[in-house]
């Protein structure tokens, strides 16, 4: 069979299974992504968000040698809760996820080698669903590693108390359940950042104003809180903080969300906005000069 001959089969062979090729592509595309941004200069920023928390766990453990008792497990709890809920779901993966998936086109544009993914072979859709999966990948491992290793600092210096609880108790539980909020925040966040930078050429602008929704968004009614990732991602944490501060006078008390509900809820907002990236991504036009 000769070259052509080859070359034609394969084409009718991508035309008639797109699927398996367009996999394939996307493949390709998340090992070079995640190969690219997981260990770089650029990341430090945001393992410095990741791991704080347990740095600080850690020097609380070393210094802080008092006996610990069942009270002090509760107290734990509930910092471990807060750390969760408050700083990492608010703070570390949200600026780390602005780090990220901004970067995936925005830093193509600024290192001026977008056009090349654009003159390939290969549909904008799967440019933007594979570094979508390669950021989600980044994102997720390192926050993953940075709560397990928080976790296991938290309880480790209860003894035996801490590892009946974790074992025996409702801890292995909530472990379970703050990775999974971890992770829809990694993914959330993730599609709403890609968008905006697909959106904006300057995302951080955009970003900042949805810092400010999602932390304000309790106060408006419900419908308009399920427009928000945290709206979701409450419902999923095993352990309900009380609400302090001027917002605890105008909180909206939404309905109780089944977990099951709360998941769906958050897959399809980021299938949403995955399905708008990809019609932004036709609109997007290189102009080097101006970046």
């Amino acid at each position: 069979m000769s070259s052509q001959n080859a070359v034609a089969g394969a084409q009718k062979w991508a035309k008639e299974q797109p699927w398996r090729l367009y996999s394939s592509q996307i493949a390709v595309l998340v090992r070079t992504e995640v190969r690219r941004n997981l260990f770089t200069k650029r990341r430090i920023g945001m393992y410095l968000l990741a791991f704080t928390p347990a740095f600080i766990l850690l020097m609380n453990s070393v210094f802080n040698r008092r006996p610990l008792g069942p009270i002090d497990l509760e107290e734990s709890t509930l910092v471990f809760a807060g750390i969760v809920q408050l700083y990492f779901v608010r703070l570390g993966i949200f600026f780390a996820c602005m780090g990220v998936f901004t970067w995936l086109f925005r830093g193509e544009m600024v290192q001026k080698t977008l056009h090349y993914q654009f003159l390939s072979p290969v549909r904008r859709e799967v440019l933007v669903v594979g570094k979508f999966l390669a950021g989600s990948i980044i994102s997720i491992a390192l926050f993953e590693v940075a709560i397990l290793i928080s976790f296991y600092l938290e309880y480790s210096r209860f003894g035996s108390i801490g590892r009946t609880y974790v074992f025996s108790g409702p801890g292995l539980g909530q472990l379970g359940s703050y990775l999974l909020v971890a992770a829809l925040a990694c993914i959330g966040y993730g599609a709403v950042f890609l968008a905006l930078s697909l959106l904006f050429k300057n995302p951080i602008v955009p970003g900042a104003v949805l810092l400010g929704w999602e932390t304000i968004s309790p106060i408006f009614p419900s419908w308009a809180q399920k427009l928000s990732v945290t709206f979701y991602l409450k419902h999923l944490c095993p352990v309900t903080l009380p609400v302090e501060g001027p917002l605890a006078l105008f909180t909206v008390v939404a309905e109780p969300v089944a977990p099951y509900l709360a998941i769906l809820g958050l897959l399809c907002l980021t299938v949403a906005i995955l399905v708008l990236s990809c019609f932004l991504i036709h609109r997007l036009e290189i102009t080097y000069t101006v970046d």
